[in-house]
């Protein structure tokens, strides 16, 4: 009961105090807001950036074309040793004969039909394209590939497929950085701001402490401040990014200047962020506050 009652006093004292010093709730709910809103942008570049990067890597993959006096068996053979890679790097691969190369470049274009047509033999070669586990690897399994016979030539897009995913490697990192930094932008705001609040309680928080108040009765107060003016400072962000988020989606259509750069669908994506952001105002808010007191006072 002893605790229900300590419990229940600092939450209706943080209220008054939230009230009480109204001016200085505002300036932590504002900064809150403004860091927090920095703080939900971060993390939806950081995640798209992440799936985009996903997305693209899905899309590198290992052309090989064959000889082209290469005959049925040595095709199955090719392939057996492809099937015996899986334990490597290889993820999958599908094949395309050089009759079916035939096929889409004339139904493509009426000037590759007329030129197919006017050859006595087909010119094109029989390929593979390989989907690989892990794009970090390309340049490696793509050696190996090369040594295996009946093969005319292995590519990758050398240079350009490992310099796109080192860029969204970088950016996916600066992003994570900045969402890390915003949040203790947001717990030195709050605990800034809860310090100054607590300097011009001193004199109140000194009688209790002659009184014989213990720590956790002076503590708790300032712990459920930092709360509330945590959530309080939440929820314009979340306002701002589900419906800011949604409408962004909306406007592009899902894609972002090019069908390449696919955005996360909103739901449920948009609520997890939501969730983020009051589990960051919150507990941020109460850690701010728990520093505050337990530097600035010394208890």
């Amino acid at each position: 009961m002893k605790a229900i009652r300590i419990l229940a006093r600092g939450i209706r004292d943080a209220f008054k105090s939230v009230i009480r010093n109204f001016s200085l709730s505002t300036a932590a709910i504002t900064c809150s807001s403004i860091t927090l809103i920095l703080v939900a942008v971060a993390m939806i570049i950081s995640y798209n950036v992440k799936n985009i990067t996903k997305d693209l890597e899905k899309e590198l993959s290992i052309v090989v074309y064959m000889k082209e006096t290469v005959t049925e068996d040595q095709i199955n053979e090719f392939k057996s040793k492809l099937e015996a890679m899986k334990n490597e790097n290889v993820e999958a691969y599908t094949f395309k004969s050089k009759e079916e190369w035939k096929l889409e470049m004339k139904n493509y274009s009426d000037t590759f039909s007329t030129a197919l047509d006017y050859l006595d033999t087909n010119p094109l070669l029989n390929s593979f394209t390989i989907i690989v586990k892990d794009v970090n690897h390309l340049k490696e399994t793509t050696d190996e590939i090369k040594k295996l016979d009946y093969i005319e030539s292995a590519d990758y897009g050398e240079g350009m497929a490992e310099n796109l995913v080192k860029a969204f490697d970088v950016i996916e990192k600066v992003t994570l950085v900045i969402v890390l930094a915003l949040i203790l932008v947001t717990a030195f705001l709050i605990g800034n701001t809860i310090r100054l609040t607590i300097f011009s309680r001193r004199n109140e928080i000194e009688i209790m402490r002659l009184v014989g108040a213990s720590n956790i009765s002076i503590r708790l107060p300032f712990l459920f401040e930092g709360f509330f003016l945590g959530i309080l400072g939440s929820i314009i962000p979340i306002l701002v990014t589900i419906y800011g988020y949604v409408l962004l989606y909306d406007h592009f259509n899902g894609y972002l200047f090019t069908h390449i750069i696919r955005l996360t669908e909103p739901f449920n994506f948009i609520l997890y962020v939501a969730l983020l952001l009051l589990l960051i105002g919150a507990i941020i808010g109460m850690i701010g506050s728990y520093r505050a007191v337990r530097k600035y006072l010394k208890i």
